[in-house]
C-alpha cells in the first residue's frame, strides 16, 4: 500500500488576505480558486511539491450549517484554536526575516529544537499558526 500526502485544509475567514499570506510572502502558487453557494476554497502548493495541495477554506465549508454552528467556528478562528500547518524551509532564519519583514505577527523567533528542528512561527492573517522549520538532515 502507498499512501501520501494530496492536501491539507486551513480555515481562513478572509481569502484575499491569505493569499497576500501565503502566495505573495510565502510563496506558494494559486493552483484553484473556486466558488460554490457563497463559500469560497483557493488551492495553493509549493512549486517543489507539486501533488501537495494546501486549500483555503471557510471555517465552517457547510452551505446547510446552523448560523450559530457558523458563528461558532468563526470565533474558534479568531482566537487561533483551528488548523495550524508546518512548512518546511532550508534557511529558517532568513524566512523567518522575510516574513517578520512582511508585518506577520511573530510567535516564535528562529530557535533549535531538542528534537532536531530549527523553527519559528507566526500567525497568518486569519491567526491560524504557521510553522516554518528546517528539516532533519538525514
Amino acid at each position: 500500500m502507498d499512501i501520501s500526502l494530496s492536501q491539507c485544509f486551513i480555515a481562513v475567514d478572509d481569502h484575499d488576505r491569505a493569499l497576500a499570506f501565503y502566495r505573495d510572502v510565502l510563496g506558494l502558487e494559486v493552483r484553484n480558486d473556486v466558488g460554490y453557494e457563497g463559500m469560497r476554497w483557493v488551492t495553493l502548493g509549493s512549486p517543489a511539491q507539486p501533488d501537495v495541495d494546501i486549500v483555503l477554506e471557510p471555517p465552517l465549508a457547510d452551505p446547510n450549517a446552523s448560523a450559530a454552528d457558523k458563528q461558532a467556528m468563526a470565533d474558534l478562528l479568531a482566537k487561533g484554536h483551528l488548523r495550524g500547518v508546518i512548512l518546511a524551509t532550508d534557511d529558517v532564519d532568513a524566512t523567518f526575516e522575510h516574513v517578520r519583514a512582511a508585518g506577520a505577527e511573530v510567535i516564535q523567533e528562529p530557535v533549535d529544537q531538542p528534537y532536531g528542528v530549527r523553527d519559528c512561527a507566526f500567525r497568518d492573517p486569519a491567526g491560524n499558526m504557521v510553522r516554518l522549520h528546517r528539516p532533519r538532515k538525514g
